[in-house]
């Protein structure tokens, strides 16, 4: 990098449940997300990081790995989903209705009774 070559801040992070990685860098104007993550070295602290399935964001929102970044931004890379959100939705609806039954008799609990 030369004397005077532009240089934007930025920071990359890496959360896992017990763990979070942040780096802080000063890359040239023009680096891509997927540029930052390979200089921050998150990738190398984590094996698990695959940056051909896992997205990266900036600020909560997807963005693409060749996506320019700008002064101040906060590269994310997100972990896969451990449960398909469809598959979750199912089975809170099922447990709820599970939970509406009478303990005792088995029977679906009355809806709309007026007391």
């Amino acid at each position: 990098m030369g004397i005077h070559e532009r240089t934007i801040e930025i920071e990359v992070v890496y959360a896992l449940p017990d763990n979070q990685f942040v780096r802080r860098l000063n890359p040239p104007v023009g680096i891509t997300a997927r540029q930052a993550v390979e200089l921050s070295g998150i990738i190398n602290l984590c094996p698990e990081i695959d940056l051909s399935q896992n997205k990266l964001g900036v600020f909560g929102k997807l963005v693409k790995p060749d996506t320019i970044l700008r002064d101040c931004d906060r590269v994310e890379i997100y972990r896969p989903l451990a449960v398909d959100p469809g598959e979750a939705r199912r089975k809170r609806k099922e447990d709820f209705k599970a939970t509406k039954k009478n303990r005792d008799t088995g029977v679906d609990a009355p809806r709309n009774v007026p007391l």
